[in-house]
């Protein structure tokens, strides 16, 4: 595929590209961006990763289309699966979580210099992973008579990024390790309750998403641990200042304690989970 980008990003530069699929707003442009960027990389014989490069900010992050409406989480009504708009509701929100998801790698990626260049390509592989589930929403949702942006959302995941705009440890920290990590905790019950309504396709969809988001997790963990050793700094026990510091929600069970584990959360973490 050919690579897609804006004449005011630099051709030569991954990480001024992933600020190029950022900004757009299209999401069907948005994946398609976000694959030709990885495969470009992934070749060897495209853009290359320039940690030291500094890149400036510009105005209309994150690039998404006019709807969905962005509306407090009390606000959003609950349905029943058990009827064709509750599934649609329901798919909708989870393909809104993953095309935030795709924002949050791509900010990743062009936001924070200086690092190692695995983690420009873990976090360009996250992205990419996105960008598919993301499709595999999207056209589930299709097949229901609706699209993304059909049904209001919150902006729960983005605003984290927002207020760790200016600190990679708390992003690695309070993104994957602990927003995106609620994901490993939800997807077994609404994948239960998918195939209870009998839509089996909409279940092996979540399956595909718990399966890549242990390792979206484990990416953030390994950076998370990276950055504290580099820093000097206790893992375990520099976690809830940051929680505390950015105003992060509190987590509440039940937890998956299995694709925790599978996703690097050590035995100390998870008993702290636990603790009343």
């Amino acid at each position: 595929m050919e690579f897609i980008f804006k004449p005011v990003f630099d051709p030569s530069c991954a990480r001024s590209l992933a600020l190029g699929a950022l900004l757009e707003r299209d999401p069907q442009r948005k994946v398609e961006t976000t694959l030709a960027l990885r495969g470009a990389v992934d070749s060897g014989a495209g853009p290359r990763i320039d940690p030291s490069r500094v890149l400036d900010e510009p105005p209309g992050l994150p690039g998404r289309p006019g709807a969905p409406e962005l509306v407090a989480p009390r606000l959003l009504v609950k349905r029943s699966v058990h009827t064709e708009i509750g599934r649609a509701v329901l798919l909708h929100a989870l393909a809104h979580i993953e095309f935030n998801a795709i924002n949050l790698a791509l900010d990743a990626i062009w936001r924070f210099g200086q690092m190692p260049d695995d983690y420009y390509r873990e976090w360009l592989k996250v992205a990419a992973e996105e960008a598919y589930h993301f499709t595999l929403l999207s056209t589930h949702l299709a097949s229901l008579g609706h699209r993304y942006g059909d049904f209001p959302a919150h902006d729960g995941l983005w605003e984290m990024v927002e207020k760790t705009r200016g600190d990679v440890l708390a992003r690695m920290a309070l993104v994957p390790r602990t927003l995106e990590a609620r994901g490993l905790d939800a997807a077994p019950p609404m994948r239960a309750r998918l195939a209870q309504a009998g839509d089996d396709a909409a279940a092996a969809i979540l399956d595909i998403i718990l399966r890549d988001e242990v390792g979206h997790v484990a990416i953030g963990n390994h950076w998370y641990r990276h950055l504290c050793a580099q820093q000097q700094l206790d893992p375990n026990a520099i976690y809830p200042s940051l929680v505390e510091r950015y105003r992060a929600p509190k987590l509440k069970g039940p937890f998956n304690f299995e694709a925790r584990r599978a996703a690097g959360f050590d035995e100390a973490e998870l008993a702290a989970l636990s603790a009343p």
